[in-house]
């Protein structure tokens, strides 16, 4: 049997907040509770979104919170022969082409799915005449694809009806998130995939690309996402501040009680790395069982 291999994959667009800690430690406790590695990787597959030094700052706060990392890091932006060769393994196949639509156009026309307009089909036998390619899409199948997550439990949707041929590589040319992952998932070993629910919803297009390249499929929980007073996800875009590097061992204990762990009153001066040793002998993710939220007011400030 496989030695279980976890993962973080944080996209160097800013430095780490509480609703990304959470994520990392989720992925670090399900992956040491089994005895198993957990790899790190920098997703700066999207130039526009990069900040500099952010990726250096993320690596730094990850290592103060005792959150240390098994092998090199992998960085995304190094990976483009990888993302070209699956590419090609899948349009060999028959499995995409070439789409001439736009943002717009597909507003206009396309009904709302899981995660954005389902695209309609509308360039599948080809494109019109005087029309320039854009982006090149995978032909979905109008099937169901489902599987078993250790917090949400069961989960699916029809690939067709929910999402429609989605883009594998953008009309600026770079590879989408959903291939570039998989291909990673895949060459790091990765068997043990535990991220934000906010992904939930992309869990099937990965499945169903790891089965066109003939990928194993890691397993996956989804975690609950820390969200404000308004119900918004805790993130950058809703004004999330930088984690203070100075209190680490008051962040772990927040977010390890946000993760149903709350610490023992005997470990309230505890360092990170015996906060991580306690939570990973306790680690159990059916304590979050079904559970999309956690509400940042609901959790007390640490000392």
């Amino acid at each position: 049997m496989a030695q279980t291999c976890g993962r973080f994959a944080p996209t160097p667009s800013g430095e780490l907040h509480l609703g990304s800690l959470l994520a990392a430690v989720g992925s670090y406790l399900a992956a040491r509770a089994a005895d198993g590695r957990w790899l790190l990787r920098i997703d700066d597959l999207d130039p526009p979104r990069v900040v500099p030094g952010a990726a250096d700052a993320i690596l730094r706060s990850l290592e103060i919170h005792g959150l240390l990392w098994d092998g090199e890091v992998l960085y995304q932006s190094r990976r483009a022969e990888a993302y070209r060769a699956a590419l090609k393994q899948l349009r060999a196949a028959g499995l995409t082409y070439a789409c001439a639509c736009t943002r717009r156009e597909l507003a206009a026309i396309a009904r709302a799915g899981v995660d954005g307009p389902v695209y309609p089909g509308t360039c599948r036998a080809g494109i019109a005449p005087g029309r320039p390619a854009r982006a090149m899409r995978l032909r979905v199948p109008d099937a169901e694809i489902g599987f078993f997550d250790a917090v949400q439990g069961e989960y699916r949707h029809n690939l067709a009806r929910a999402v429609g041929d989605f883009v594998l590589q953008r009309a600026d040319g770079l590879i989408a998130y959903q291939l570039a992952t998989v291909v990673d998932d895949a060459f790091q070993g990765v068997t043990q995939v535990v991220r934000g629910v906010d992904l939930l919803t992309s869990t099937p297009r990965q499945i169903y690309l790891q089965q066109c390249l003939g990928l194993p499929q890691p397993d996956y929980a989804h975690l609950p996402l820390l969200v404000d007073r308004q119900g918004l996800k805790l993130g950058k875009q809703t004004g999330a501040g930088p984690l203070d590097d100075r209190h680490a061992s008051a962040n772990l204990r927040w977010v390890l009680t946000a993760l149903a762990l709350p610490p023992p009153a005997d470990l309230a001066g505890a360092p990170p790395a015996e906060l991580l040793r306690w939570a990973t002998a306790h680690w159990e993710p059916a304590r979050l069982a079904g559970q999309t939220a956690i509400r940042t007011q609901d959790i007390p400030a640490m000392p």
